[in-house]
């Protein structure tokens, strides 16, 4: 019996990519994957983490060429990534497209043939994401073009379509985890993503200055409390480990149940309207 496989929550034997685990999220992951016995731990960001990376690969996320770099840097196999960098819309448009969708996708299928049967890729999205169906056939559109270059004019001839360009790229990744699905199922593969609420983390004052404070500390009263780092590791681990095994093409809301107050008509929408 391999080591750690009585044990389906184990990431002994395991080889992970984590990408944004300088700080936040990714660096709360870094260290629970790591607690957890990964036997291998790539990092891939702009800086490099003080938690326990095995290897460090430095990429500019918003650049094709870096991220090409880092994929061929990174040596196989690969049997977790998590797509987890992201940035907020107080940079530019084409950078947040760059970094939150194109990034992810040239990652994801640049690594694939490195990914063994019973691999998972598991993506931070976001609840701002949550409103994909009003822009399905768009997101479909862009999806379906497959170079880099090429996004990113789509990107620049539809400014009435990402009038945010943090939302619109986190229903990107809702859609591509749906959409991505059933073709990484026929090849043993699992792509799922956690769609956070609001998290204390370096970027949210980011947050609170492209979506108001008044938003932000809306929806982190709605939810409860406002999510810390390691609540969405946990969630986001639990899609890498082989306890998920059965779980593919899922965006889950990691938001203490604002979402589903939200779909039953139990938030309150006149402490934000106002």
């Amino acid at each position: 019996m391999a080591k750690g496989a009585d044990n389906p929550f184990s990431y002994e034997g395991k080889r992970v990519v984590i990408t944004g685990a300088y700080s936040g999220v990714g660096a709360a992951l870094l260290e629970l994957i790591d607690s957890l016995g990964a036997e291998h731990i790539t990092v891939v960001d702009l800086k490099e983490p003080s938690g326990p990376a095995t290897e460090f690969v430095q990429a500019d996320l918003s650049d094709e060429s870096a991220v090409d770099r880092a994929v061929a840097a990174i040596d196989g196999p690969v049997h977790v990534l998590f797509n987890n960098a992201g940035v907020a819309a107080t940079l530019p448009t084409e950078t947040v497209m760059a970094v939150n969708y194109l990034a992810v996708r040239r990652l994801t299928e640049g690594l694939r043939d490195r990914m063994p049967e019973g691999s998972a890729v598991a993506i931070t999205a976001s609840i701002a994401g949550s409103g994909w169906a009003s822009h399905l056939a768009e997101i479909q559109e862009l999806l379906a073009i497959e170079g880099w270059n090429a996004g990113l004019v789509w990107v620049a001839e539809h400014p009435d379509v990402i009038t945010d360009s943090y939302s619109f790229s986190k229903e990107c990744m809702q859609v591509y985890t749906l959409w991505s699905a059933r073709e990484a199922q026929r090849s043993g593969l699992r792509v799922n993503s956690v769609c956070p609420s609001p998290i204390e983390t370096p970027l949210l004052p980011d947050f609170r200055e492209t979506m108001s404070d008044k938003t932000i500390d809306w929806c982190i009263e709605e939810s409860g409390r406002v999510a810390q780092p390691r609540d969405i590791a946990l969630a986001l681990s639990f899609l890498g480990t082989d306890a998920s095994g059965f779980v593919n093409g899922v965006n889950l809301n990691v938001d203490l149940g604002f979402s589903a107050g939200l779909a039953m008509g139990q938030v309150d929408f006149g402490a934000l309207m106002a």
